[in-house]
């Protein structure tokens, strides 16, 4: 009996050193200096049976931000950074105006895909689930801000992010997937560019 007490202790003890924690997620995701692939953004609004469905490519660079260049159903790049949002047009890149809830789901957005869980905890309870291969980060806000737009926020991913799915308030729901994610080894010129300019 004192040796199966014990074996279960040991047992305890070794699954909670393999637990995989919010520190080893924010390492995984940050590691990456550059990422790129495709995505699939579909907007659930409870007025519509159908959701509004987007495409496109994006290209997340830990030091400047996320390039998200929509295809269809229509045309148009943006470009999220710290400072916020800016859309090109015929004359370049130009300056959106943020603040409110739309300053804050971007700073959140770049935030979730570069692994920041310091600047996510500042705001949400976190709880995570899975291992590195296959994991699931559960954000329930704690501000009253965030707690008027969003119910939670579900990410899934391994070795980057996979999928998040925004859970609004009035009901309706955000899902975006991140597909043929894969690290860049650096950046190309008109991508650095694109950051830049």
């Amino acid at each position: 009996m004192k040796h199966l007490f014990t074996a279960l202790v040991l047992l305890c003890l070794s699954t909670q050193a393999l637990a995989f924690d919010l520190q080893q997620l924010s390492e995984q995701l940050s590691r990456p200096q550059a990422i790129e692939g495709r995505f699939i953004q579909e907007k659930h609004l409870r007025a519509l049976p159908q959701p509004l469905t987007s495409t496109g490519h994006f290209v997340l660079a830990r030091q400047f931000g996320l390039l998200w260049l929509l295809e269809a159903p229509l045309k148009q790049d943006y470009r999220i950074t710290a400072e916020g949002i800016a859309r090109r047009d015929a004359q370049g890149w130009q300056k959106l105006p943020g603040k409110g809830a739309g300053a804050e789901q971007n700073r959140l957005f770049l935030a979730v895909l570069q692994g920041d869980s310091s600047g996510l905890q500042r705001d949400f309870e976190l709880q995570l689930s899975g291992d590195a291969q296959a994991w699931k980060l559960v954000l329930v806000p704690r501000s009253m801000l965030l707690q008027q737009v969003f119910k939670q926020i579900d990410i899934e991913g391994g070795e980057l992010v996979r999928q998040i799915e925004l859970h609004e308030t009035q009901g309706d729901r955000t899902v975006l997937k991140m597909l043929d994610s894969h690290a860049l080894p650096a950046l190309s010129d008109a991508q650095r560019e694109d950051f830049q300019s």
